[in-house]
């Protein structure tokens, strides 16, 4: 299918982008009157256990903490150090915590739940389907199995669960403790052991910030609208599976549909137009796909081995496949077999010449070289499995040993050629979880004390010689980030840089002389675990959340709700500065169509000035003045 250019103005009347023939009421059912984008209800956390932590008069989140006094490693806690007085309050902001949002207790402490923890307005979210993870819901809880939560004595495991693991994670931040590894890990290497200071982990040479930034400000940062493309009619009842996307030079890249029969294949349309190039036949949906490019164009898809029929329904996601972006070729579709059986896949990723793909909780994981040469694959008999790798400049695994109902995880670096371990970090007793929020530094986040709306309330940064530096503690329903259900590399709105973490707040009542409702994006130092004084906000009846890292520059997409157009801004690694890179056009049909794309749950890429919105799931329209589109894609040329 072709897209015509969108002229530079305003969209036509009954809709925007390509000229189409869209029902009546143009690109889709007016929304409810409300505020910013669909967020997923938080969860209250249950008041944590272990050793306090936290100070007595600690300033509201999203601005500066004062200090702790330190604690020596490997010995005893100390007795309490004097308070440290309490943060100055910012410039024309009062001293008391900011408005709906409760000083945060100290660990141990009951806490207040946040304001924002009942659910947000906006649209209804998506209908669950298998595997996939609905737009508006960033986290759901896993099914229990056998001995597990839903189980015989559930709740007695899964409470002990959580006193072992708060303790031990206690342990680890408090008394500087640093578990044993097993396997290879007692094993490192001189120049490892050697780079190693001690005291938090730090590394003599820590990994330096991205240089200098890409993406510049164009002299006119209004933005027109692209192309869009139209979701197929999908079946009642039915959601089908559209992750993928990827922007490169000359083109942007969706998986979806092709033809009248609605063949799945990976389209590529030109970004200023969205005049078809090329597209690649896929045996079924995607799966899983990797967010990685090699320099030469190549990328790697999971799919299923058939399209779903009444008779199968839900084809197995067994073939990985590498595709040239460059030149819309596949170059080869490989599986893998234990037992007799084709190894499903959840995840996939890519690190130097490797493609590695691994199958959830399910616990097995498989990797091939750009040849389509395998490298490894799961083994009858293997006590431990890869559970899912996170790619790029290195490549990390999360490894599981143990039973299901008493899993033991390890994050580690391998060697991406032949899967070995080059250190190992082994989680505390009881973590069934683990998400990679960056593999260059290692940063991961966990949720400790149980599964929640953010998939991490805690994230821990690991030197390079894989020893703790720091625990950032992100408590449920303070932060806007999103983690997937049973994959380990696909966090949303966190971003890691210049030794730096870069997290949203949730939006709350904006106060003072403002309106609505807002949120800020705060930085929290890998060194320390405190927050930096990092800080920009979305400003009133807005949100904004990190995208990417920009060299030293933070990248960050920026909602200013209805009739007021959406943003692309540059964030200046030093002062926060905000720089606008592209500006959504200020009308209500353009923000109707950008609020159902529910930015934050699916897929947003910016670069050159070219702004593209992706879909990951779609439906059936909940009406038939409705109108689902898989992709938007927007340009200051």
């Amino acid at each position: 299918m072709t897209q015509p250019p969108q002229p530079p103005n305003e969209p036509p009347q009954g809709g925007f982008g390509a000229p189409q023939e869209p029902p009546s009421g143009g690109f889709g059912k007016a929304p409810e009157p409300g505020y910013g984008y669909p967020q997923a209800p938080g969860t209250p956390p249950p008041p944590p256990q272990g050793p306090p932590q936290g100070q007595p008069g600690q300033a509201p989140y999203g601005y500066p903490q004062p200090p702790q006094a330190p604690q020596p490693p490997q010995t005893p806690p100390p007795a309490a150090p004097p308070q440290a007085p309490p943060a100055p309050p910012a410039y024309g902001q009062p001293a008391a915590p900011a408005y709906g949002q409760p000083a945060a207790p100290a660990y141990g402490q009951p806490a207040t739940p946040a304001y924002g923890q009942q659910p947000g307005q906006g649209y209804p979210g998506q209908p669950q389907y298998g595997y996939p993870q609905p737009p508006t819901v960033s986290m759901q809880p896993q099914p229990a199995g056998p001995g597990g939560p839903g189980g015989s004595n559930g709740k007695k495991k899964q409470l002990t669960i959580i006193v072992a693991a708060v303790a031990a994670i206690a342990l680890i931040v408090g008394g500087g403790v640093i578990y044993a590894s097993q396997k290879k890990d007692d094993d490192k290497s001189a120049s490892a052991k050697k780079d190693d200071k001690g005291g938090k982990g730090g590394d003599k040479k820590e990994l330096p910030s991205g240089g200098p930034a890409k993406e510049k400000a164009p002299a006119d940062t209004g933005a027109k609208v692209a192309f869009q493309v139209p979701a197929p009619a999908v079946p009642k009842d039915d959601v089908w599976n559209v992750e993928g996307s990827w922007l490169t030079d000359d083109a942007v890249v969706k998986s979806g549909y092709q033809g009248k029969d609605k063949d799945h294949a990976l389209i590529a349309y030109e970004p200023s137009s969205g005049k078809e190039k090329w597209s690649i036949p896929l045996s079924g949906e995607t799966c899983a796909v990797s967010k990685e490019i090699t320099k030469d164009g190549i990328t790697a898809v999971v799919a299923k081995d058939a399209k779903a029929t009444k008779a199968n329904k839900y084809p197995d996601c067994s073939q990985v496949s590498a595709i040239n972006l460059k030149t819309g070729k596949k170059l080869w579709t490989k599986d893998v077999t234990n037992s007799g059986m084709k190894v499903e896949f959840e995840e996939i990723t890519l690190s130097g010449s490797t493609i590695a793909a691994g199958s959830g909780t399910g616990g097995t994981g498989a990797a091939w070289d750009l040849s389509g040469k395998l490298l490894w694959k799961p083994q009858i008999g293997d006590k431990c499995k890869d559970v899912g790798y996170a790619g790029g400049d290195q490549l990390v695994a999360v490894r599981k040993c143990g039973d299901y109902d008493d899993p033991k995880l390890k994050i580690q670096l391998l060697d991406p050629k032949t899967g070995d371990d080059k250190w190992s970090y082994p989680l505390a007793a009881g973590i069934d979880n683990a998400k990679i929020i960056s593999t260059s530094p290692v940063v991961f986040g966990q949720d400790t004390e149980e599964i929640t709306a953010s998939g991490a309330t805690d994230v821990f940064s690991l030197s390079n010689s894989g020893k703790l530096r720091a625990r950032i503690k992100l408590e449920d329903g303070k932060y806007s980030h999103d983690c997937d259900v049973n994959k380990v590399y696909s966090c949303k709105a966190i971003v890691v840089g210049n030794d730096k973490l870069y997290v949203p707040t949730r939006q709350h009542d904006a106060g003072g002389s403002g309106y609505g409702f807002t949120n800020e994006i705060i930085g929290f130092s890998l060194a320390t675990g405190k927050t930096t004084g990092d800080r920009a906000d979305a400003g009133d009846d807005g949100e904004m959340f990190p995208l990417r890292m920009d060299g030293g520059n933070v990248l960050a997409y920026k909602g200013g709700g209805y009739n007021k157009g959406a943003k692309v801004v540059s964030l200046d690694g030093k002062s926060m500065k905000e720089t606008t890179l592209l500006q959504t056009p200020a009308t209500e049909s353009v923000s109707s169509a950008i609020s159902g794309m529910v930015p934050k749950s699916n897929e947003v890429l910016y670069g050159n000035g070219h702004l593209f919105m992706g879909k990951e799931l779609i439906s059936k329209p909940y009406s038939k003045d409705d109108k689902e589109y898989i992709a938007l894609g927007f340009t200051t040329e």
